[in-house]
């Protein structure tokens, strides 16, 4: 179980009209429950259903994608410490890609260009590569032939 550290969090906001504290930690997002309902603007029936879904159906792992974190909570006047479920980005993502609300697809919309610019700029990063290690190789060949000439008419030793 980890503690809370305040240092750790980041803001999200789909068009404005969300603000949702994340945290994270060991490179992801984690949520909880309540927030995943937030975020996609649904309801804790419909999060529970998903959730068991991806999780009978092995898309995802439990043990890998959820864990307890100590958090911090007001409640009326006094602040209270309680053990939270969080959920890592993998399964707020699967979530994501099965809800059917406004803010779902919002989110698919949103994913899918990130995703698009992503591969588009990978490719064209690798098409970059490629000609580098053509030209690489070319000159390669050029200065082994050489080297071969010079070798061939003794002027290397």
């Amino acid at each position: 179980m980890k503690e809370d550290n305040a240092n750790e969090i980041i803001l999200y906001q789909p068009n404005d009209t969300l603000t949702l504290d994340v945290r994270v930690e060991d490179e992801s997002v984690w949520l909880t429950q309540a927030q995943i309902v937030e975020l996609f603007a649904s309801s804790k029936a419909n999060i529970s259903e998903h959730l068991k879904h991806i999780f009978e159906s092995g898309e995802l792992l439990k043990d890998a994608t959820v864990r307890k974190f100590r958090t911090v909570r007001q409640e009326g006047n006094r602040s209270v410490t309680r053990t939270l479920e969080f959920f890592n980005l993998d399964v707020i993502i699967s979530v994501g890609y099965r809800v059917n609300t406004i803010r779902g697809i919002q989110f698919r919309q949103w994913a899918n260009k990130v995703m698009k610019d992503y591969l588009l700029r990978g490719y064209s990063v690798n098409q970059r590569l490629m000609a580098l290690e053509d030209r690489i190789n070319r000159r390669l060949s050029d200065h082994d032939r050489h080297l071969f000439e010079l070798d061939e008419t003794g002027f290397c030793m």
